[in-house]
């Protein structure tokens, strides 16, 4: 079973038992969370699609880790004129793992 979950403005598909990265979530290393905004539940040809989200969906999932991803560099540059701004980020993200699928 697969669903598509809706978090930190970006959509994922996710599956039982899946880990994935998603936009950093106020929650401890070991807590269990809970995304209701289901878009998409299905499994094979048996799918339902929410309007926008599906009624009683529930994605549970574990967090894994708290960390930031690799450093992004952002460069601006101006010929002839010594112009050069250097500017990095790191954008923070949670590690989950999928526990259960469920649709009402």
């Amino acid at each position: 079973m697969y669903a598509v979950i809706e978090t930190g403005g970006k959509q994922y598909r996710v599956e039982q038992g899946g880990r994935l990265r998603v936009e950093k979530l106020d929650a401890a290393e070991g807590d269990d969370i809970a995304f209701d905004k289901v878009l998409l539940v299905g499994e094979g040809s048996d799918v339902t699609v929410g309007k926008p989200y599906v009624d009683g969906g529930k994605v549970e999932a574990k967090v894994l880790a708290q960390g930031k991803s690799k450093k992004v560099e952002v460069i601006k540059f101006k010929r002839r004129k010594n112009y050069r701004r250097t500017k990095g980020h790191r954008q923070l993200f949670t590690e989950i793992e999928v526990t259960g699928i469920s649709a009402a």
